[in-house]
């Protein structure tokens, strides 16, 4: 597949994923009694809502631009949500493990779409009065899949401002929790020292999820 095919389909997983990550953050908080993110205007499936001009533009443009369309990462905004409106402390916790859910839940459907259709034989669809082969179509979802499947472990990392950081946080004693919140302003660069260490690891570990995710939906192995 051409590299720059392959970037604006991650792209566009991306931007799926980001969008859909924070808006499952507002809606449990909605669901549980706060009403932030909704008076904010941020409960939507609208992506202007959620862009980030540095997180949702610059920094996956970057990243494609750096990798030669191989690679992106990137964020929306944070949907605004208040704990003191929640009904319990662990409501938080919730809200917190409601994004990377729906990022998981997101690839968890394509493929399992994907793997019905390739079973079924399907070999092409028309689309705008046009003819695509389904491998093309499947590349697009398969690559989708993928980024939200990094979106939801990358958000599991117990690092503030990082949505695993809220998780650990509920189970830690008070004076321990004091301590951990102190470290919230070195957040991002203890992220990417994590990533730069430990990264290629992660990808080694999470490579034959990938290759089964991509041959359950019948994509060539070559393109994998």
């Amino acid at each position: 597949m051409d590299d720059w095919r392959q970037a604006i389909y991650i792209a566009i997983g991306l931007l799926i994923g980001v969008v859909f990550h924070e808006y499952m953050h507002g809606r449990i908080a909605d669901l549980l009694g706060d009403k932030t993110a909704r008076t904010a205007g941020r409960l939507t499936l609208n992506p202007i809502a959620h862009i980030d001009p540095f997180g949702t533009v610059l920094l996956p443009l970057s990243l494609l631009l750096i990798s030669r369309g191989s690679f992106t990462f990137g964020y929306a905004k944070p949907v605004p949500v208040n704990p003191f409106f929640l009904k319990r402390r662990r409501d938080m916790v919730l809200v917190s493990l409601a994004g990377p859910f729906v990022n998981f839940a997101l690839a968890g459907a394509i493929v399992i779409i994907g793997a019905v259709v390739h079973l079924l034989g399907v070999s092409t669809v028309t689309l705008a009065g046009g003819v695509v082969s389904v491998t093309e179509l499947f590349m697009l979802f398969y690559l989708a899949a993928y980024i939200n499947v990094w979106l939801g472990i990358f958000n599991l990392i117990p690092v503030p401002p990082l949505d695993g950081s809220h998780v650990l946080e509920y189970f830690l004693p008070p004076g321990a929790r004091a301590s951990y919140e102190r470290i919230a302003p070195f957040g991002f660069l203890i992220i990417f020292a994590f990533l730069f260490a430990f990264g290629n690891i992660f990808f080694n570990i999470l490579e034959p999820l990938f290759v089964l995710m991509g041959r359950a939906m019948g994509i060539p192995s070559y393109l994998l």
